[in-house]
Parts: structure tokens; C-alpha cells; sequence
């Protein structure tokens, strides 16, 4: 059954359970959200701002234009009937009327239901915008939502932490985001257990973490309550890996993979 935008923005938000996280293995064009989307399970797609980005030759921080960043999200969300959640960065605009501006169009011209908004200045996690400014923004994406009558889902990006600030700040910086809007809190650096049960205890809100080796296991981020959990350019990281090892192989006489006989087609 083919869902309307307004339905999967619905089941999107649904989709972020406390204890029962949604994963999203992240993607960056038709392929992947094709190949993922028939994996068994799955239920929602978000993209990578880095992969999608660095698989045009272009570094992240915005390093695409708005215009292609909505073309690149258009292209995702045409290929599957899933809901897609898009790596929109800082929301390529200086204010808060620039981000409601680019956000409706993104939802209106490529079918997106979902967001990550940072709260970083530059492409590094340090500066942030001061509290009230990225709140603003939070609440500008939030109007823009609004304005179009899809519940647009806000998983609003906390750097503090990655950029070496302090926890008060960071658990005072998610709650501001969540009471301008946000569904959820994607809080980077919570490297361990503990400070994943602290951001649990203090954050008023559903809870959206990073996983990568060296992280909390995902069945134990289950455990403790998260809603969601999703691995940004680690997923391109996989592919080029196996990619890397295969040419590897196949350059050294060695032996044909199985995978170099996995079939597809758009």
C-alpha cells in the first residue's frame, strides 16, 4: 500500500520508540535506498549529509548547495515507499527565516518527512549556535512543518559534547530543542553507558544516538530506552571497505567473492 507523505510522516514519528529503537542505516542515493529499504525489517530510511556530499567529490559542512542537497533527498525519496529522514545540515540558511524557507521546500519539493538539524556554526561540532538562536532555528523548521500540514519529525543534532563543551550545557541545549519543537534529540558523544543512562535520565524527550564500533551495543541501547539509533558516514565507510577489500582480491588472481554475484536493478 503506497503511503501518503502525511501518513509516513506519522509512522515515522510512531517508529521512535523508547526500548524498541528505530535503526536507520543510513543511505545517499537511489541504490542504497533501494537496497536497504528490501532488507528485511527495515521500516524507515535517514540519509548522510558526509556520504551524500563526498560521493560528489564535495566535502560535508554543507558543502552541497540547498538546491542540490533537496535534488539529492527528491532522488532518495522516489525510489522507495518507505519514510525518509534527510541529513539537512544547518538548514543551508545564516537565519531562522532561511531555515523555514528551505525546510518547506524540502518537504514540498522532494517528499521528506523527517529532519536532522546541527547546532554547530561550521563543519566542525565546535562553535555552536548560543542556545537561543539554535532554538530558534529548532523552531523554525518547526513553522515550516507546519505551514505545509506535515508533521514534520525534527531529530535536532546536540554537538556539544563531540565539541568538547560541558554536560549541563548539552542536557540544557537538548531540552530547549525539544520545548521549540524537536521530536527528538540526536545527542552526539555519549561514549559510554553511563552518559547514555544520564542523557536518559535529564533529557525530556525521545533520545537518538550514533552507532559505530566501540559504542554501546545496539542490543543494550535497546535496553536502556533509546529511540533511535543510526550511523551517519559509517555506512559509506562499510561499503567502500568492502569494496576496497574486493578489488584487493580480485587484483592480487584471488578468488571471486560470492557478493561480486549479488544481483539488482532499480
Amino acid at each position: 500500500m503506497t503511503l501518503t507523505q502525511f501518513q509516513k510522516a506519522e509512522l515515522l514519528n510512531s517508529l521512535h520508540v523508547p526500548g524498541t529503537p528505530l535503526i536507520v542505516t543510513n543511505v545517499w542515493d537511489a541504490m542504497t535506498a533501494k537496497i536497504v529499504a528490501d532488507a528485511p525489517g527495515v521500516r524507515a530510511l535517514a540519509t548522510a549529509s558526509h556520504s551524500i556530499s563526498n560521493v560528489r567529490g564535495l566535502p560535508d559542512g554543507e558543502g552541497i548547495t540547498v538546491d542540490e542537497a533537496i535534488i539529492a533527498a527528491r532522488i532518495i525519496t522516489g525510489a522507495v515507499d518507505l519514510p525518509v529522514s534527510v541529513d539537512f545540515e544547518k538548514g543551508y540558511a545564516p537565519d531562522a527565516a532561511g531555515v523555514t524557507r528551505n525546510v518547506r521546500r524540502l518537504i514540498e519539493e522532494s517528499g521528506a518527512v523527517g529532519i536532522n538539524i546541527e547546532d554547530s556554526i561550521g563543519a566542525a561540532k565546535a562553535p555552536q549556535f548560543d542556545i537561543e538562536t539554535a532554538a530558534a532555528r529548532v523552531a523554525a523548521a518547526r513553522a515550516a512543518g507546519d505551514a505545509t500540514g506535515i508533521p514534520l519529525v525534527i531529530n535536532a543534532r546536540v554537538d556539544t559534547l563531540a565539541g568538547g563543551g560541558d554536560w549541563d550545557e548539552a542536557v540544557a541545549r537538548a531540552n530547549a530543542y525539544l520545548a521549540a519543537g524537536a521530536d527528538v534529540i540526536f545527542f552526539l558523544g555519549l561514549g559510554d553507558e553511563d552518559k547514555v543512562k544520564r542523557a536518559l535520565d535529564q533529557v525530556n524527550g525521545r533520545l537518538s544516538v550514533i552507532g559505530k564500533p566501540g559504542a554501546v551495543p545496539l542490543a543494550r541501547l535497546a535496553e536502556l530506552g533509546v529511540s533511535r539509533v543510526s550511523f551517519g558516514p559509517g555506512t559509506l565507510g562499510l561499503t567502500l571497505a568492502a569494496l576496497q577489500r574486493a578489488a584487493a582480491n580480485l587484483t592480487a588472481l584471488g578468488d571471486y567473492p560470492d557478493d561480486l554475484g549479488f544481483t539488482f536493478a532499480l
